[in-house]
């Protein structure tokens, strides 16, 4: 018997637990995990564009559903703070029968403080420097899934105006390249 492949999302701002989980469900459940993070830094190094990262961020998710379109489980582990965003990669990964499981995670911000700092002292080659400033404006703009989000039970919904479908919408949002005038 044949089991359906899973799409596992991370959800969560930075240095909340998402790869620390990813990897687990890695193991856990032989799947194939796409962290962001890793991919910038091994291109970029201490540079983080954010031109590229979405050109990453769409790259990794093609390669996500082609290994959920062989049967592989994947683990999508960028932080994915948009609703929209889960919708198109849930939409995705049903349109190729797999199931999708949504994992939530969040800290007080003293103890995400604490983490990044960790991180930055003990292995400054897998992060860079976060401001407080910087943590503020993306906890206030982070959409926080729904309980019917997190479990499956709440429909996706039609795409944003002005796009035909969920597909649409995500070839919009990760570009297939970096745009010519990039740095």
């Amino acid at each position: 018997m044949t089991t359906r492949p899973t799409l596992f999302l991370t959800v969560g701002l930075p240095g909340v637990g998402k790869t620390t989980a990813a990897r687990q469900i890695e193991a856990a459940e032989d799947a194939l995990r796409l962290t962001k993070d890793e991919w910038v830094k091994a291109l970029y190094g201490l540079a983080n564009p954010p031109s590229a990262s979405d050109v990453i961020e769409g790259r990794l998710i093609e390669v996500g559903l082609r290994a959920l379109e062989l049967g592989i489980n994947v683990v999508i582990d960028f932080g994915l703070w948009a609703r929209d965003e889960r919708s198109a990669l849930r939409q995705a990964a049903m349109a190729r029968g797999a199931s999708v499981a949504m994992r939530y995670f969040e800290l007080p911000v003293a103890e995400q403080r604490r983490r990044l700092d960790r991180r930055l002292a003990e292995a400054p080659h897998t992060t860079w420097h976060m401001t407080d400033d910087e943590l503020a404006e993306w906890a206030a703009v982070i959409s926080v899934p729904t309980p019917g989000e997190l479990d499956g039970s709440e429909p996706i919904g039609d795409p944003p105006a002005g796009f035909a479908s969920w597909d649409d919408w995500r070839w919009h949002r990760w570009p297939a390249s970096v745009p010519d005038d990039a740095p």
